[in-house]
């Protein structure tokens, strides 16, 4: 068995993966009509939408496929990623130097065909795959392999389109509670200031009512005129 390299970029694209927050997502039904589709287009048992992560590959999605994930060593998705830009077939792992004594190929779930598409983002980070597997030989038409590409970018486009909503979500969020905090703030200072701006205009008045302060009339009431504009302001 060969064990695939890392990508030169794998820091930034294991990065990259973080942003999308979708390890241990729960499932979401177009990801599982995507593998669906892939499995009927490309005649096969098995299909899986595949997350690799630095040790493991994580399913967001699969048909005909047991379990959550595999260990990434033997996953043949970790070579397809090598090459986003190309899918990779496998005709015949057994007759493959890279997985014949692959536990995957010689064991459950006995993988012998394999064909796997990059997920690809914008800034050209492999995510994962799309693939379609079978425990027999055999290879794809050119219209399975356009269709199993085209496949693949519409998962990608639907990781950008979840990704997007998640963060107008977030941001709906921090406006939330940013207008929580104001309105908190707001009624403390309506707590602390309402005794003072009462004071300010009850002694106002009072001044205004003394004729004995008839040379003080214009400062008093732009003192009054400011305790109300305080309280307007407050909501009083």
């Amino acid at each position: 068995m060969k064990e695939a390299a890392f990508p030169t970029n794998e820091a930034e694209r294991l990065q990259a993966l973080a942003a999308y927050d979708l390890i241990g997502s729960l499932p979401e039904k177009v990801y599982e009509d995507i593998t669906r589709l892939a499995c009927e287009i490309c005649r096969t048992p098995i299909s899986l939408i595949g997350l690799m992560e630095k040790d493991n590959q994580w399913f967001k999605a699969k048909q005909g496929m047991k379990g959550d994930g595999t260990p990434r060593e033997y996953t043949f998705c970790s070579h397809a990623m090598l090459n986003p830009d190309d899918i990779m077939i496998v005709p015949d792992a057994r007759q493959d130097e890279r997985f014949h004594d692959n536990p995957f190929t010689t064991g459950d779930p006995y993988v012998v065909f394999y064909a796997g598409v990059s997920l690809v983002n914008p800034d050209g980070y492999a995510l994962g795959t799309l693939c379609v597997i079978d425990r027999r030989p055999r290879t794809l038409t050119e219209n399975q392999i356009s269709s199993l590409k085209a496949l693949g970018r519409w998962v990608a486009t639907e990781f950008e389109l979840r990704k997007t909503k998640m963060a107008l979500e977030k941001k709906q969020q921090n406006l939330q509670y940013a207008l929580h905090e104001k309105l908190k703030m707001k009624h403390v200072l309506q707590a602390e200031m309402s005794p003072h701006i009462q004071e300010i205009l009850h002694s106002s008045e009072t001044l205004l009512n003394d004729s004995s302060q008839a040379d003080q009339t214009g400062a008093i009431a732009a003192i009054r005129q400011a305790g109300n504009s305080l309280q307007k302001l407050l909501g009083n």
